[in-house]
């Protein structure tokens, strides 16, 4: 497993580094729905973390209050997100909860609804242990040995395949999730022959299956981070100089251009506009990627996102799919807190 990098580290980030404001004290008996996500919402007029933690910690609160269940775009990416700002409050450790609840009572008692959900838990869990305790929880090594036993023989996991990308429309994604979940996961984890047999399966199948879109390569590049032998230092290089090449001029990065996906009603993806997922999944992956917080193309990324939050506190994200729910901006703002905490220049502690 590979134990170096950035300046960022998965481990507990003081929410000091980040700004000052108290976490906000929401919880499901008193959330309040935070709205549809509307391309029209003003921008705000500065930036704030406390404003992007309270938009994070409602989306997550209410979307299980009404659906009592886990979803990528929303609850998992919170999970990944909001100890970034600060593990403490009683939203996160409602939404941790949930998922702990969902591998230790649920699997037990009906099973898991989709092999995606097993995967997607593991790396969630994982990523949160890593960015609070530092440890191991028993529900994260349960959904990862959970996780093991769904692999398909050619390495690969059966996934959403619903049309709704980039997180759930093929079986490539929910692999790259499974090698961030192992590559999270403590070094001893890695010790076990169906651990270690695992993560033959999901080489071979990366191998075997390189990522079809840029978005895909970046996911590859991200899980390289965490563990060895993903990307060579050329092909590490390649997705690097693609995000380079893709930067707007306003600063910002458009999640349409990463991919080649179709929208349901055949009208054309906004090539053009950058958004809060293009921008906060690039600037994030670059610094996971090693590319310093003070080159000029992650300082611009910044700049336009402290520049561009709503003023709800979400960044914006125009759907892929269609024109409707616009979900995928909550994906978008929990990778614009992990970019910008990425950069932070306060002192970190090391693995």
């Amino acid at each position: 497993m590979i134990q170096r990098l950035l300046p960022f580290v998965l481990c507990c980030l003081p929410i000091a580094a980040l700004d000052a404001a108290e976490p906000v004290s929401v919880t499901l008996e008193n959330v309040v729905d935070p709205g549809a996500n509307q391309p029209d919402e003003a921008v705000a007029a500065e930036y704030s973390l406390e404003k992007a933690v309270a938009f994070l910690d409602s989306a997550a609160l209410t979307w299980q209050k009404e659906n009592k269940c886990f979803t990528c775009h929303t609850n998992f990416a919170y999970l990944y997100a909001r100890p970034l700002a600060s593990s403490e409050g009683a939203a996160h450790e409602s939404v941790r909860d949930f998922a702990k609840q969902l591998v230790t009572t649920r699997w037990e008692e009906k099973g898991p609804r989709w092999d995606a959900e097993v995967v997607a838990t593991a790396a969630a869990l994982a990523f949160n242990d890593r960015a609070t305790t530092g440890t191991l929880s028993p529900e994260t090594r349960t959904a990862l040995d959970h996780m093991w036993t769904l692999q398909r023989d050619d390495g690969g996991f059966s996934w959403l395949n619903c049309d709704w990308p980039p997180m759930e429309s093929d079986d490539h994604y929910g692999v790259t999730l499974a090698a961030l979940a192992v590559g999270l996961a403590s070094d001893d984890y890695e010790q076990t022959e169906q651990v270690k047999s695992g993560i033959d399966g999901v080489k071979r199948y990366l191998k075997k299956n390189p990522g079809p879109t840029l978005h895909h390569r970046a996911m590859v590049l991200w899980a390289a981070q965490h563990l060895e032998g993903l990307l060579t230092a050329d092909q590490h290089a390649e997705v690097v100089a693609e995000f380079r090449a893709l930067q707007k001029e306003d600063g910002g990065w458009g999640l349409a251009t990463l991919g080649d996906w179709k929208r349901d009603d055949g009208s054309p993806q906004d090539m053009e506009s950058s958004d809060g997922y293009g921008t906060g999944f690039v600037v994030f992956v670059l610094r996971q990627a090693g590319v310093p917080a003070d080159d000029p193309a992650i300082t611009k990324g910044i700049d336009w996102l402290k520049s561009h939050q709503r003023e709800s506190g979400r960044w914006f994200t125009r759907s892929l799919h269609a024109d409707s729910m616009h979900y995928i901006t909550h994906a978008g703002t929990a990778f614009a807190v992990m970019a910008i905490a990425s950069c932070d220049d306060q002192p970190l502690p090391t693995e």
